[in-house]
């Protein structure tokens, strides 16, 4: 019997030494080990996803653009997928990147059609109506937990706040919240459980269709069924669950990791509290250091390629490593500081596909807004464990904590 070549053939996905995403080394501090895969591999590196799932991460700044601006090269069609035969049923990272009809995964004209339906209804959302639902939304929890002198920032305020704006927006039931929020989070983590979670998500998603149809209001879903577009019910159901999924997580985990930052980053806090720094400085600083969504799958080889040296193969896939991107020292200060005023990080993604503008807008509104009103209302926060006692979610895409304990004087009203 012939033996395997110790080393496969170069550019093999699966080759030896490829790096996992995921374990307690990439779940606490994945920064260093974009490090350490950047000196070893360059801006393109061999990983695998749980249960050995090989897969490319671009973690430089030029490769990423060059990736999401050339859909022709790299879609987003996951079908084309070369490991699907391979891959389990139950394999709980399948619900991110299945390839169901979603504007997620429409590529050409099929993709400008339903982009066209939701950045228009989105484009209709008035920002101040938003920060003013925003404000209130915010003020009204933080009323539950104000005279207790303690909170969990996470589960009490950053996971409910975005998600019950959103629910005005789309036209959803406050009470529904907790169902969302449980199957984002279950979907999201990644586990045994994450294929029922992403059902849950378009069971509600279908009955929100199915009740706006019979009577509109003034919301997106109302909007996506009204739009000259012309989307079925099914596909405006799988399109606001990619809308819901993309505006909560990163708003959410957005707001609690710049709420982390402050915390616990003696420059970072002296600087916004000693008015050097406004909330939205602090806040585009935050997608630089921590961005919430680290890693987004992703995109798939249409045809053999090279990409930064590494040989991809028709089918590979190719993961957007957002975070390693923004920390790709090509556009960062010698210090290895983002510049002030900086942008153009990779936090929104790129191309076609990237995030729409007026999405972008609603986001830093629902951001802005509850940092803004946490911190008036609540002026002396402070951690309330030992930094290094905080834990962060067991997911290969999104970067946020579990639970963020905090104390500060009862009692306040403002």
């Amino acid at each position: 019997m012939t033996e395997p070549a110790a080393t496969p053939p170069p550019g093999c996905p699966a080759h030896a030494g490829a790096t996992p995403l995921y374990g307690p080394r990439f779940q606490t501090d994945p920064g260093q080990l974009y490090r350490e895969l950047r000196a070893a591999h360059g801006p393109v590196a061999p990983v695998e996803l749980a249960g050995g799932v090989p897969a490319w991460l671009v973690i430089g700044y030029r490769e990423l653009q060059l990736v999401t601006g050339q859909p022709q090269l790299f879609g987003r069609d996951s079908s084309r997928w070369n490991a699907w035969e391979t891959i389990p049923e139950n394999w709980p990272l399948k619900p991110m990147m299945a390839p169901v009809p979603s504007i997620l995964y429409a590529e050409g004209e099929e993709h400008v059609r339903r982009s066209r339906a939701v950045t228009d209804a989105l484009a209709a959302v008035d920002p101040y109506e938003l920060r003013k639902h925003a404000e209130e939304v915010a003020d009204r929890l933080i009323d539950e937990f104000a005279g207790r002198g303690e909170a969990d920032l996470v589960a009490e305020y950053a996971h409910r706040m975005p998600l019950l704006v959103l629910c005005r927006l789309f036209g959803l039931n406050e009470e529904q919240a907790p169902v969302l929020i449980d199957g984002l989070l279950t979907m999201l983590d990644g586990g045994p459980d994450a294929p029922a979670g992403a059902q849950r998500l378009l069971g509600v998603m279908l009955q929100l269709v199915e009740e706006k149809a019979e009577h509109p209001g003034n919301d997106i879903a109302t909007a996506m069924l009204q739009h000259d577009a012309g989307l079925s019910h099914d596909e405006i159901m799988r399109d606001l669950r990619v809308i819901l999924i993309a505006g909560h997580q990163p708003s959410s985990y957005w707001i609690s990791n710049a709420l982390r930052l402050m915390l616990t980053d003696e420059r970072f806090a002296a600087s916004l509290s000693g008015g050097r720094r406004s909330i939205s400085q602090a806040l585009n600083e935050a997608l630089w250091e921590d961005t919430p969504t680290q890693i987004f799958a992703g995109r798939w080889a249409t045809r053999d390629t090279q990409l930064a040296g590494q040989r991809i193969a028709a089918g590979d896939m190719v993961l957007l490593g957002f975070a390693g991107a923004n920390a790709d020292p090509s556009v960062r200060q010698p210090d290895g500081s983002p510049a002030d005023g900086n942008r153009a990080h990779m936090s929104y993604s790129y191309g076609e596909h990237g995030c729409p503008f007026p999405a972008q807008e609603a986001a830093e509104v629902i951001a802005t807004t509850a940092i803004e009103v946490l911190l008036d209302r609540l002026p002396d926060l402070r951690l309330a464990v030992a930094e290094h006692a905080l834990v962060w979610r067991p997911s290969a895409w999104v970067r946020g904590l579990v639970a963020l304990p905090v104390s500060f004087t009862a009692g306040y009203h403002a």
